[in-house]
């Protein structure tokens, strides 16, 4: 298991914990790049979580989608192992 996926299973488990909606969004050629590894939606409030890992940084259209989300008022996050535990404190905007 890559490290980059140990930390999306980490989100995972927080994200049934709090009983959010979410999913992975499939990357084919008709969608957008950059899309944030994980979506969904938590007490009315839409998230996109980007899930990093070791010294792995977004990349700029990464970057560009998070702040589309800020933009239009939802959570925009970057979880790498190190603030993977506030996943939770994070998507309930606290």
């Amino acid at each position: 298991m890559t490290p980059e996926k140990k930390v999306k299973n980490k989100v995972v488990k927080i994200l049934k914990e709090l009983g959010a909606y979410y999913f992975y969004p499939v990357q084919t050629g008709y969608g957008r790049a950059g899309i944030p590894d994980i979506v969904g939606c938590y007490r009315s409030h839409f998230f996109g979580i980007e899930c990093k890992a070791g010294k792995n940084k977004a990349t700029s259209l990464q970057l560009v989608e998070l702040e589309k989300i800020r933009d239009a008022e939802g959570i925009a996050i970057i979880i790498n192992e190190e603030n993977v535990n506030e996943t939770a404190r994070l998507i309930k905007g606290e």
